[in-house]
């Protein structure tokens, strides 16, 4: 029993120093360094890819396209049909006082065809340079035109 308390004493007489301590909260210091180290990694590489994602094609990808692009001409254009051979360009496309029949970002090689015109069209597309435009079958060019240029097509027996 006199060995237990002189244990005590001693514990007692040489109490842990700062430097010394061996306690749980050393680690979770350690912890929360590595994870903000994680975090700060996991940021940059996250920031690194959105940015590359972002930055526009090269200009040997967006020549291929074009040259892929002239020598698919649809053999029926119909009344309308619109080719984006540029980034892309809003084109919205609707009944002259009814129903819409189209309101879309369109990218590069992306097209749309309308057959028939009985009641017209009113046609307006966000830039006029980005794309190509065929009426009855003759291609209009608009590529001189303010961004938003609109025109109208006459209503046609389908």
């Amino acid at each position: 029993m006199r060995l237990l308390s002189l244990f005590a004493v001693i514990r007692a007489t040489f109490n842990a120093v700062g430097r010394h301590r061996n306690d749980p909260r050393g680690v979770g210091q350690v912890m929360a360094i590595v994870g903000a180290v994680v975090l700060l990694v996991t940021l940059l590489a996250l920031g690194g890819f959105f940015l590359y994602r972002s930055l526009p094609g090269t200009s040997v990808s967006a020549t291929a396209s074009e040259t892929a692009g002239e020598s698919t001409e649809p053999s029926n254009m119909g009344v309308l049909y619109v080719r984006v051979v540029g980034e892309s360009s809003d084109v919205f496309v609707r009944i002259p006082g009814g129903d819409v029949l189209m309101d879309q970002n369109m990218s590069q090689g992306q097209s749309v065809n309308y057959a028939t015109a009985a009641e017209g069209l009113e046609v307006t597309i966000g830039d006029p340079a980005a794309v190509e435009v065929f009426v009855d079958g003759d291609e209009r060019d608009i590529s001189d035109r303010e961004p938003g240029f609109s025109f109208t097509i006459d209503p046609q027996d389908g």
